[in-house]
């Protein structure tokens, strides 16, 4: 809940804690072993989240919600762009539509900051906006993850729930989305998986999401190749760094 080294954001904020896997995209998530070494180093909130499992730390499923957490950006003064749940997904089926309307209440009294909230659960986030009755926030960007051609039904999902900024993080991309519709998507992040277990990211993927962001004026960010070793694979893409973000304006 602090500065990150997240290249498309200042900070992250964590009311909830802890996830489950749905998806291929889970496979190596980054989130499972970090929540693996704050248990390992006596940090209550993740007490519980993770089991060994296959030579690595898995979620076990269980959620944790924060309340203490849920103040945090009203104490920040100074506006930055804050990812919303980096060890969790605000829209998994056990956090309360309630508990997400305390968060969307924290966010509308802090209208200097800029929220990203990523999902893999799109079809919840559209439930809940409707059920809590959430009002549609210029400060905060609705996003969704997709890793291959299996789940661009949630690009869809998205597109359908009210929104200032919808994105896709096409991260950790492990297939072909060449057939990705991203009309009213107004930023796309691409990136390669990284970690000891990281499986390759073709080039040819990475040139089809770009074609497709010229196709629909879509605001193009390249986070990274990934790999074993990200830093020494770089974020080079056609000899240059693309750090796109939305037009605002639009």
């Amino acid at each position: 809940m602090a500065e990150t080294s997240i290249e498309w954001t200042d900070s992250t904020w964590n009311p909830v804690a802890g996830c489950a896997v749905i998806s291929a995209g889970c496979t190596n998530c980054y989130a499972m072993r970090m929540a693996a070494r704050l248990e390992a180093m006596n940090v209550e909130k993740y007490s519980g989240l993770t089991r060994k499992s296959g030579g690595r730390y898995v979620w076990t499923g269980r959620i944790r919600l924060d309340e203490g957490a849920l103040s945090i950006p009203l104490r920040w003064k100074k506006a930055r762009k804050i990812f919303v749940n980096s060890m969790s997904d605000l829209f998994h089926q056990d956090v309360p539509s309630e508990f997400v309307a305390r968060v969307w209440s924290v966010m509308s009294k802090t209208p200097h900051h800029t929220y990203q909230i990523l999902t893999k659960r799109p079809d919840r986030l559209k439930n809940v906006q409707e059920q809590q009755a959430l009002p549609l926030l210029p400060n905060v960007w609705l996003g969704t993850s997709v890793e291959d051609s299996r789940v661009l039904h949630r690009i869809d999902e998205l597109r359908g729930a009210p929104a200032a900024v919808r994105f896709v993080s096409f991260e950790p991309l492990i297939g072909s989305v060449a057939g990705a519709n991203l009309n009213g998507i107004q930023w796309a992040i691409v990136g390669g998986e990284s970690g000891p277990r990281a499986r390759p990211m073709e080039e040819k993927w990475v040139e089809e999401i770009h074609s497709l962001c010229l196709d629909a004026e879509t605001a193009f960010f390249f986070k990274q190749w990934g790999g074993r070793n990200k830093k020494a694979a770089g974020r080079h893409y056609l000899g240059r760094t693309w750090d796109a973000l939305p037009d605002l304006r639009i």
